[in-house]
């Protein structure tokens, strides 16, 4: 008989990086905080299934960026971007690090946010990444790039 994982640790083993990512996606900490807890009840309430799958992680991550998506398109997200992160405990450093990878991230549209966070912040391949985000590992690959390339020119417009 398999017992199965729960949904306790499974929890406490993805809420900080799930949170941080959802952070770097929305650029906003409140909405991120709402999208990554309307996330993790959807998964629990589906844990009996949820819990058998080979990558639990990988079904977490695309149930949030189906709730993102969602959100999105309901209130009109990309009009009312407002970045309002406040550090929770972290040491200075790591709030600079944080706060400027979301000041370069935040011009990005949605997409293309989601790619380079997938991709980069999180070390998905493109095509786990394009399996979460519910597209194809070549547009992945193609949002990433556009993304990073975008954040370039908005570094050396700064500079």
């Amino acid at each position: 008989m398999h017992e199965v994982p729960s949904f306790e640790d499974f929890f406490e083993a993805h809420r900080h990086r799930l949170f941080g990512a959802m952070c770097l996606v929305t650029g906003n900490r409140s909405e991120a905080e709402e999208v990554t807890q309307d996330a993790f009840l959807r998964v629990w309430e589906r844990w009996e299934h949820v819990s058998t799958l080979d990558d639990p992680g990988a079904y977490l991550f695309r149930v949030t960026m189906n709730v993102f998506r969602n959100r999105l398109r309901r209130a009109g997200l990309a009009t009312r971007k407002v970045l309002s992160l406040t550090p929770s405990g972290d040491d200075l450093a790591a709030v600079e690090d944080r706060d400027e990878i979301v000041r370069a991230l935040r011009p990005l549209p949605p997409r293309q946010r989601a790619a380079v966070v997938l991709t980069s912040y999180l070390d998905y391949s493109s095509e786990d990444a394009g399996r979460i985000l519910g597209i194809r590992a070549s547009t992945v690959r193609a949002l990433a790039t556009q993304g990073r390339a975008g954040v370039r020119q908005a570094q050396e417009e700064q500079a």
